[in-house]
C-alpha cells in the first residue's frame, strides 16, 4: 500500500503560467482540456477514480471530465467497439512525489491488471529524465506514471528554452 501521508503532495505554488507575448492568429490564455475514448464510461470511471486516483464527473450520458490537481480536464468519450487504440508515445502523464511510488504503482498496476482490465505494465525505467514505467488501460490509453527529481517538470521543459527550435527540424 502506498503511504497516505505522500499522496497529499502539493502542487507548485503558482501552476498558472500566464502566456508570452505573441503573433499568433489566435491568442487563447489556457490549454484547458483534451480527450480520450472509452468503450464502457461505468468501468474507465471505476479505473480513473480507484487506481489512478482522478477526479471523475459524469456530464453527458456518453461522456465524463477528469481531472486531477490543476485547471486542465480530459474529457472521456464512451465509443463503445469504436475506441480507437492508441501508440504508448501518445499518453498521459501522472507525476509521484518519489521513485518508491514509481515502484508501489507499478507494483499496484500487476497485481490489479484483472480487476481494472490493464492490458499492458512496461517495465519501470530511468528514461528522458524521469523514473517512470507506461501501462495500457482498458480502452488501450496509455499512462505514464512517472517522478521526476527536480520537483514539476513542466516547468523545466520551459524554463531550459527552445533547444531544438523549428530549423532544427530541417
Amino acid at each position: 500500500m502506498i503511504d497516505s501521508s505522500i499522496l497529499e503532495t502539493p502542487m507548485p505554488a503558482d501552476c498558472r503560467v500566464p502566456p508570452r507575448a505573441r503573433t499568433s492568429i489566435l491568442r487563447p490564455y489556457c490549454l484547458g482540456h483534451g480527450t480520450l475514448e472509452c468503450r464502457n464510461l461505468a468501468a474507465s470511471r471505476r479505473f480513473y477514480e480507484e487506481f489512478l486516483g482522478l477526479e471523475v464527473v459524469q456530464h453527458a450520458v456518453s461522456a465524463a471530465s477528469v481531472r486531477l490537481g490543476m485547471r486542465f480536464h480530459i474529457v472521456c468519450v464512451e465509443v463503445g467497439d469504436q475506441v480507437h487504440p492508441c501508440n504508448v508515445l501518445n499518453h498521459w502523464g501522472l507525476d509521484v512525489a518519489t521513485r518508491a511510488e514509481v515502484d508501489a504503482a507499478h507494483a499496484h498496476a500487476l497485481g490489479h491488471r484483472d480487476r481494472y482490465g490493464i492490458r499492458q505494465v512496461l517495465d519501470v525505467q530511468d528514461m528522458h529524465g524521469v523514473y517512470s514505467f507506461y501501462l495500457e488501460d482498458l480502452d488501450h490509453n496509455w499512462w505514464e506514471i512517472q517522478h521526476y527529481e527536480n520537483g514539476f517538470c513542466h516547468d523545466d521543459f520551459f524554463d531550459f528554452g527552445d533547444r531544438f527550435g523549428p530549423a532544427s527540424a530541417a
